[in-house]
């Protein structure tokens, strides 16, 4: 198998050497990026899970859209949990959001009879996500209901949780559309396919069955599931496109993807 690579590497080496080097840049490697190499990926996936697994312990992972590596242990005993540089969530309620991010995604692809195969991702607006967010909330802690608002999910945990979903790829907000004023709930996203890798099932059993554990970043501490942070969200802006535009451009954008 290392021969077929070593061929591969013969005849096309730019792109064998562009592949190996996207898959270790970032967390994720979606077909978006760069149709052809990923393509050539996929053809040849046998080759470079091969070189994975015997030179790294590695698994590759490929689906219609998305590719990663996964690695199940950390060699480097000298450099701590917090100070590596992953994905991370800092206190409970953020663990949960992400985990009802989740199922919020799978309900969303059903609703609008999505699959990875589709030719567009999902899209969906803050205020529906947020919607959800705060009943499935309200539904795990009833004896909390009062404290799972709206305000305190957008200023307390999504403050902190969307910028890491931002930065590791599982969303991206879209562009406004020209001329068209949005509220923070009028706000499109877009469900990355890395999103595709995950079961909304088995993480809620986390939650039911065992003590969620958490990484914390460097010179971070826990955070405690009461504590709030000093920062206020604004409420959403009187002004603002109207819903039934919103609605007409995401109900567009996902229908695109059936095209």
């Amino acid at each position: 198998m290392e021969k077929m690579l070593n061929e591969q590497l013969q005849k096309n080496r730019d792109k064998v050497v562009a592949i190996l080097n996207i898959l270790i840049e970032s967390p994720y490697f979606y077909r978006n990026d760069s149709d052809e190499l990923f393509l050539f990926l996929r053809r040849h996936r046998r080759e470079f899970n091969e070189f994975f697994r015997e030179y790294y312990n590695w698994e590759l992972v490929v689906d219609e859209k998305c590719a990663r590596v996964y690695k199940e242990k950390w060699y480097n005993d000298a450099i701590t949990p917090g100070s590596r540089l992953q994905f991370t969530l800092s206190c409970r309620d953020e663990s949960i959001a992400f985990m009802l991010l989740i199922e919020f995604f799978e309900h969303q692809l059903e609703e609008n009879a999505m699959t990875v195969e589709d030719k567009n991702n999902l899209c969906f607006t803050f205020g529906d996500w947020l919607e959800f967010l705060q009943r499935r909330f309200q539904e795990l802690f009833p004896a909390a209901r009062e404290k799972y608002t709206a305000e305190y999910l957008r200023s307390s945990v999504l403050r902190a949780l969307v910028p890491k979903l931002l930065r590791y790829r599982f969303l991206r907000e879209l562009p406004k559309p020209p001329g068209m004023e949005l509220t923070l709930d009028q706000y499109i996203y877009e469900a990355l396919p890395a999103l595709y890798h995950y079961n909304s099932g088995r993480l809620n059993r986390s939650i039911t069955e065992n003590d969620l554990v958490f990484s914390i970043s460097a010179g971070e501490e826990p955070v405690g599931e009461d504590e709030t942070d000093t920062y206020t969200e604004t409420a959403p802006e009187e002004q603002g496109a109207a819903a039934e535009d919103v609605d007409g451009l995401i109900q567009e954008l996902n229908e695109d993807s059936h095209a």
